[in-house]
Order: structure tokens, then C-alpha cells, then sequence
């Protein structure tokens, strides 16, 4: 069995340490050569698949796939600055925009907090989004997208109302106002254990 905050944990541990900045100013990466170096030509795709967040419709690169918040990110940066800076390595500015964009963000943040004991909160709040369930009147089980579990880990804050999350996340809108409310009762209270 998986102790708590592993999952944050090994992705903290499986990203690779940020790129040095080498102070160049240059690009970095392959470059190619001849009259074709500066085109770049888009991947073609036969079928066209159109997006749409608030009918949770994602191409096929979405499926499978495990969204992080933006509280999340900013614990496996933080985890991966601290190694930078024990190796004596300088973050790439673009490592440097991103962490502070998902700082800024973040409202389930508290420095006065131990990393593992944030870590644990948000892995058991995206636990209890992830596996939340409501039946509906003809018995149909409903549950969050992973989408809606991080829009509503980064969007919703302590007096955020129903009808203002349907209004951030337009999906929400088929679930009945009582449930989203259970759901941000799960949000209020992991936040408030983190900001506390």
C-alpha cells in the first residue's frame, strides 16, 4: 500500500531537474539545416476533434491522462528548485515564469505548513474530488471529470457559491445545486486545514 503523498512524491522525484540557464540567450534543442530549417508544418489529422470544456469534450491526447492543480505543481517545482539549488544549479527562466504563475495562483498554500503535510491535504482532497459520486433521480452515477476536479482545486476559494462555480466550470451545470454544494464543502474544509 502507497503511504499518503506518494503520488506527488514520485512525480517530484520522476521530473527531471530544471534546465540550466546558461546565460546565452540563444535558443536550445536541434536545429536543422537547408531551405526548410525556419517552416514548421503542423500535425495533420484526418478526423477533427472539437474541444469543448464545458461538455467535457477533450481530444485523444486527454484521455489517460492525470491533471495536476496548481497547488500540486508548485509543491513538485518547490521539491525540484531545493534539489536544483543543492547541486548548484541556476533555474531556466521559463521554470522561474512557471512556478511563479502557479505561486500565484495557488490558494491552498501556507509556508508555515511541513511539504509532506500539504502534500498529503491535496492528494487527499483530489482523492475525495476524484472519487465523488452522486445518483442521479433515474440512477445514474455522476462523478467529476479530472478536468473539473483541477479547475475546481485552482478556481474555487473558501466563499466561492454554486452559482459561481457553475459559472467558472459550465460543466458542473448537470449536477443538482446540493451536490456541487457537498463538493465545495470538501474544498472549504481541506482549505481551511491548509491556510490554518
Amino acid at each position: 500500500k502507497r503511504k499518503k503523498g506518494a503520488k506527488m512524491a514520485e512525480a517530484a522525484e520522476e521530473t527531471p531537474p530544471p534546465p540550466i540557464d546558461s546565460g546565452s540567450g540563444g535558443s536550445s534543442g536541434a536545429t536543422t539545416h537547408g531551405r526548410d530549417a525556419n517552416v514548421t508544418t503542423p500535425t495533420q489529422s484526418t478526423t477533427a476533434t472539437i474541444e469543448n470544456a464545458a461538455e467535457l469534450s477533450f481530444g485523444p491526447e486527454f484521455h489517460d491522462i492525470h491533471i495536476l492543480s496548481n497547488a500540486q505543481v508548485a509543491v513538485i517545482l518547490q521539491h525540484s528548485a531545493r534539489s536544483a539549488m543543492n547541486r548548484d544549479e541556476e533555474l531556466h527562466d521559463v521554470y522561474r515564469k512557471t512556478q511563479k504563475y502557479v505561486n500565484r495562483f495557488n490558494g491552498m498554500t501556507n509556508p508555515e505548513k511541513d511539504p509532506e503535510e500539504l502534500v498529503n491535504e491535496l492528494d487527499n482532497l483530489q482523492d475525495a474530488l476524484q472519487t465523488y459520486r452522486k445518483e442521479t433521480e433515474d440512477g445514474e452515477e455522476m462523478e467529476l471529470h479530472s478536468s473539473e476536479v483541477a479547475a475546481l482545486m485552482n478556481l474555487v476559494v473558501t466563499d466561492t457559491m454554486v452559482e459561481e462555480a457553475v459559472a467558472l466550470i459550465p460543466s458542473l451545470s448537470r449536477f443538482p445545486e446540493a451536490a456541487i454544494d457537498e463538493i465545495l464543502d470538501l474544498i472549504r474544509s481541506t482549505m481551511i486545514r491548509i491556510v490554518s
